[in-house]
C-alpha cells in the first residue's frame, strides 16, 4: 500500500480520537467508518451486518458486527480490558454455522485484539493499538475489498532472524543445485533489501511478504520475484498491478536480475 493509500487509515484514526468510546453509542459509527479507511462504502456495502442475531441455547443475542466468512467484531467501551470478553466471543463464533467468520476481532477502540479460533483458541493471534495501524495494517489485510493473507505478530525480531535465515536456505539451495555463486549471492541480497525496503515503506508495505506467499503456493517465482526486481530498477513507475506504487532503486544492485523459478 502506498503512502497516499495509507491515508484513510490516518484519518479514520484522526476520527476514532474524537470518540469518547461510548460502546452503545459510538461502536457503530466507528465499524463503519473502520470499512472505509479499508475501501470500503462503508460496512454496509462491503455486506456486514450490524446487531446481528445470535441465537444460543437459552436466549438470543447480539453480535455488534458480522462479516459473513471474513469477520466477527465484538466492541467494547475504551479502557475496558478486552480479555474479560473473550469467552462471549467464542461462544458468538461457535454458534455462527453455516460460514462461521475466519477471524474475530475484539475492540475497546484503542486496541484489537485478533483471534483466528482455527489456529489457536486461547490467545490472539495478533494485538495491535489504534496508534499502530499506519505500519501494522496489514494483520488487517482480510478487511480490504480483495482479501489478503494477513501477517500477525508483532515479535519482529522473530520475524527477522526467520526471514533471514530462509534467505540463507535460498541460497545455499541454489548454490547446491549448480547456479552461479555469484548470480546467487546477489539474488540473496536482493531479497534481503526488499525484506527491509519493505519494512521501512519504501516499498508497499506486505508486497514482498505476499509475493513470496504466493511462490510458495505454486506461483512463478520468474514471473513475481523477477518482475518485482526489474520493477525497482526501472525508472518507469507501473501504471497498475501488482507492482503499482514500487518506487525506482537507483543503486545499482537491481541493475542485474537473475529469477529462478
Amino acid at each position: 500500500m502506498t503512502t497516499a493509500a495509507v491515508e484513510p487509515i490516518r484519518q479514520f484514526i484522526e476520527y476514532a480520537r474524537t470518540l469518547k468510546g461510548d460502546e452503545k453509542g459510538e461502536a457503530q459509527v466507528f465499524c463503519d467508518r473502520l470499512f472505509k479507511a479499508f475501501g470500503h462504502g462503508g460496512y454496509k456495502e462491503a455486506g456486514a451486518t450490524l446487531e446481528f442475531r445470535v441465537k444460543g441455547t437459552k436466549s438470543t443475542k447480539f453480535a455488534d458486527l458480522l462479516w459473513r466468512p471474513r469477520l466477527l467484531m465484538e466492541m467494547k467501551k475504551r479502557g475496558e480490558k478486552l480479555q474479560k470478553h473473550y469467552t462471549q466471543a467464542f461462544e458468538y463464533w461457535l454458534q455462527l454455522v453455516p460460514q462461521r467468520p475466519r477471524y474475530v476481532i475484539l475492540c475497546n477502540f484503542d486496541e484489537f485484539w485478533i483471534y483466528d479460533f482455527d489456529l489457536q483458541l486461547n490467545d490472539p493471534v495478533d494485538k495491535v493499538t489504534l496508534e499502530e495501524l499506519p505500519q501494522r495494517y496489514t494483520a488487517f489485510n482480510f478487511l480490504f475489498p480483495v482479501e489478503k493473507k494477513p501477517q500477525f505478530g508483532n515479535n519482529r525480531v522473530d520475524v527477522t532472524r526467520a526471514a533471514a535465515a530462509n534467505v540463507a536456505g535460498v541460497f545455499n539451495s541454489l548454490v547446491a543445485r549448480g547456479e552461479d555463486r555469484e548470480q546467487a549471492q546477489r539474488f540473496a541480497l536482493q531479497c534481503v533489501v526488499a525484506m527491509f525496503s519493505e519494512d521501512a515503506e519504501l516499498l508497499p508495505r506486505g508486497l514482498f511478504s505476499e509475493l513470496l506467499d504466493d511462490c510458495k503456493r505454486g506461483e512463478s517465482t520468474y514471473d513475481l520475484v523477477g518482475g518485482l526486481f526489474r520493477q525497482m530498477n526501472s525508472q518507469s513507475p507501473a501504471k497498475g498491478g501488482r507492482f503499482k506504487g514500487v518506487r525506482y532503486f537507483n543503486g545499482g544492485i537491481f541493475q542485474t536480475v537473475n529469477p529462478w523459478s
